[in-house]
C-alpha cells in the first residue's frame, strides 16, 4: 500500500495538490493506481482543499491522528522549522504518509514542494517493494 501525504497552507488550491501528487506519483514511476489514499494530519483533513483533491485524485482522505503522526516521526527526513512551529513535527507530508501507511512504513519519496502544498509518498508493510 502506497498513501500519499499532504501538508499545505490554507490557501492551497486542490488543483496545485493534485498536480503535486501527480508530480511524486511520475518521479517514482508509479501509477495513481498504486495510490491507496491522500493523508493529512487530523487537524488540516476537513480543509476543503484536501477533500476536494482527494475525490479529483479518487483517492480516500485520511485523516492522520496525533499519535500515528508521533510513532512516524522517526520515519522523517525533511526537518523544516515552519513546520515543526505549527505542528510539531518537521513535514506534514511525511508524517501524513508514514501514519497513514501504518507501523514500519517508509518513506518511498521524502517531501516536495509547491507553492502552497507538500507531498511525500510512503509504502506500508507487506506491499511489494
Amino acid at each position: 500500500m502506497i498513501v500519499a501525504g499532504i501538508g499545505f497552507r490554507r490557501s492551497a488550491d486542490p488543483g496545485e495538490i493534485v498536480a503535486l501528487v501527480e508530480r511524486a506519483v511520475a518521479d517514482c514511476a508509479l501509477t495513481r493506481g498504486e495510490l491507496r489514499g491522500l493523508a493529512t494530519l487530523a487537524a488540516l483533513a476537513d480543509a476543503p482543499a484536501f477533500r476536494e483533491a482527494a475525490r479529483r485524485l479518487g483517492l480516500d482522505a485520511l485523516a492522520v491522528a496525533e499519535r500515528a503522526v508521533a510513532e512516524a516521526s522517526e520515519g522523517i527526513v525533511t526537518h523544516s522549522a515552519r513546520s515543526f512551529s505549527a505542528h510539531g513535527v518537521g513535514s506534514v507530508a511525511e508524517a501524513a504518509a508514514l501514519g497513514a501507511a501504518g507501523p514500519g512504513a517508509r518513506l518511498v519519496l521524502p517531501r516536495i514542494a509547491s507553492a502552497t502544498a507538500t507531498c511525500a509518498l510512503a509504502r506500508g508493510i507487506g506491499a511489494p517493494a
